[in-house]
Formats: C-alpha cells, structure tokens, sequence
C-alpha cells in the first residue's frame, strides 16, 4: 500500500495524500475521505521517507535529570500531551544527575536525529552554555532562568520566601533546613536565599549548623535530619528544599519517635503525591509542573514552524498547600 493507492481509493490526488501526511492544508471532505481509508487499510506511512521530504524526523528529544521523580514525571506528561497531539514523538534521555551525560545528549541529540530539544536543567555550567550555543536547532530550557535561550522556570526565591514567613508567623523561631548543592540555581540557590530573607526579615539570625546541604535523595533528608538534631536541641521546624529530602526527614523524625508537627514542624516543595497521603499531610509547595511542559513543549513547536519568534522567558506561579505538618 503507497499514497498513490491511498489516493486513487479515497478519490483524491496523491498530492492531498502527501499534504495530509504533512500537516498541511486539505478541506474537511478531503481530509475525512482520506482518513477513513487509512483507518480502513491500517497504513503506516514510511518515517524514512517523511523525513526526506520534509527535512523533519517528528522526533523531540527530552533530557531529564532523573527519572524516578513525581514533578519530573509531571513536566514530561505536559510535553508529552503536547507533542502526541502534534504528532510528534519524544526521546527521553536521563542523566541520573551527571552533569557530563546532559552535555554528551545535546551534543547526540544535535547530529539531526530530533526536530528539536527540551532541556529540563539542574545547573547551566560554561560547557552547558556552548554545547546549546552550538545547536543548529530550536531549544528551550525548563526548570531553570537562562538568558541564552526560551526558559520557562519557577517562583522558587518567592515560594521559598512566603512558606518560610508561613512557618514563622506559625510561632516557630528555631528553624533548620535542608537544601541541595548551589550548582543548581532554582533549587540550590534561589530557595535557600527565599528561605534565609524571610528569617532576616523576622529578626531571626541562623547559625551555621541549621543550614545543611545534600542530595535530591531521602538519603539527604534522613541524614540532614539526624545532623540537625545532634547540634540543635531546641529546633522547632525543618524546612526542606524538596518533598523527596522532606519524606527523608520525616523518616528519621519517626524512628526517634518525634512528634510532627508538636515537637517539630516540618515543610517541603513540590506537592508529590506521597505528601497527601502522609499522616499528618505534608505542608508544601505547589508549582506547576505540567504546565511548565505543555508551556516549553509549546513554544518549541511553535519556534521549528517559525523559527524567528524571538525567545520567551516566562515565570510560572505557586501556590502553599497548608497541610497539617507546620
């Protein structure tokens, strides 16, 4: 079965076959007729062959910091809604945080097997910056403020700010967090900053040993929790920088049977779906994460049809989710 077949039963050009395939204009009668014969027939229309003609391969590749992660998972579902609904597929490449891996899938993805690439970043290095640069195609950059290219990014100073004001206006003053390495700015620096400006702006001065800094893992949360509590007697909240480090945290709260949120409060980002289920609910951050990938997805789209759009940077919101553990 070939477009010349396809054509000849649906009563129509092979020409409106091939624009059919390609996205491009047909009227509605045209369109129908040429559908219920592809669905009639179960023709596969070749890729190589799409792609020789069109200079496009329908393929975006997505480059990930792990894969084992809820607000990951829900960046990638809003690509993903996107890209199916355009007709395009996804190839998903996971670094397991190696900074190294992500520039070595720029540099694979740019050997012209995708259409384009989404880059949810962890930490923008020098070497990051250049192999972007280098690219011939579209690419937009998601979780992180970036001047060299679209970005959609996070609230996250003005999150970290407001839930760290929310836990002191609760009545707690000796206030501990846990937080992640400064190479990735969102997470590691822009939350930390939100959080020290909202002690500075209640008079509150933390000591060295309050502030702790580790991985993504509950590994980190644990034992940051155990280190907390070694040096600080009287700490009343731990505010973490994730949901994932705050189920660590609270892992090592309830081993040594101490009692959230009477003996410490304690708070995280992310709004995962083990903090609703928790006893007592996780006090956290709302960010939103599928949108941000309907939102990237988008705009990268848009760029390969017209590649002169100029680039967007756009700040998502957030919302605090007042649960029961603060």
């Amino acid at each position: 079965m070939n477009i010349n077949q396809i054509a000849k039963l649906a009563g129509v050009s092979p020409a409106a076959v091939s624009r059919y395939l390609n996205d491009g204009y047909l009227s509605d009668e045209k369109r129908k007729a040429i559908a219920k014969v592809i669905d009639e027939t179960g023709y596969i229309p070749s890729s190589q062959a799409q792609t020789l003609r069109t200079k496009k391969t329908k393929l975006i590749g997505v480059i990930i910091p792990k894969i084992d992660s809820d607000s990951i998972s829900q960046v990638v579902a809003g690509i993903g809604e996107v890209l199916n609904n355009k007709g395009y597929k996804m190839l998903l490449a996971n670094t397991d945080n190696h900074d190294e891996k992500e520039i070595e899938f720029i540099n694979t993805f740019k050997q012209n097997i995708v259409d384009g690439i989404i880059l949810l970043g962890t930490v923008l290095t020098p070497k990051h910056k250049k192999a972007l640069k280098d690219l011939t195609m579209p690419y937009v950059v998601l979780g992180q403020q970036t001047d060299i290219s679209a970005c959609i990014y996070h609230d996250d100073y003005t999150a970290a700010y407001e839930l760290a004001d929310y836990i002191i206006n609760k009545g707690h003053k000796n206030i501990g967090y846990i937080g992640v390495t400064e190479n990735d700015i969102a997470v590691g620096v822009n939350r930390k900053q939100g959080f020290l400006d909202a002690l500075e702006k209640h008079d509150i001065k933390p000591s060295k040993s309050l502030i702790k800094t580790g991985s993504f893992y509950m590994d980190s949360g644990y034992e940051n929790a155990k280190a907390l509590l070694s040096k600080n007697k009287k700490l009343d909240a731990i505010l973490c920088a994730t949901d994932t480090i705050a189920l660590g945290a609270i892992k090592y709260l309830n081993e040594n049977n101490i009692k959230i949120p009477d003996d410490i409060a304690i708070a995280g980002f992310g709004e995962s779906k083990p903090s609703s289920i928790l006893s007592p609910s996780l006090t956290t951050v709302h960010f939103y994460y599928r949108e941000c990938g309907v939102e990237g997805a988008t705009f990268l789209l848009n760029k390969i049809t017209n590649p002169d759009i100029p680039d967007k940077a756009m700040k998502l919101g957030f919302e605090i989710i007042k649960n029961q553990s603060v």
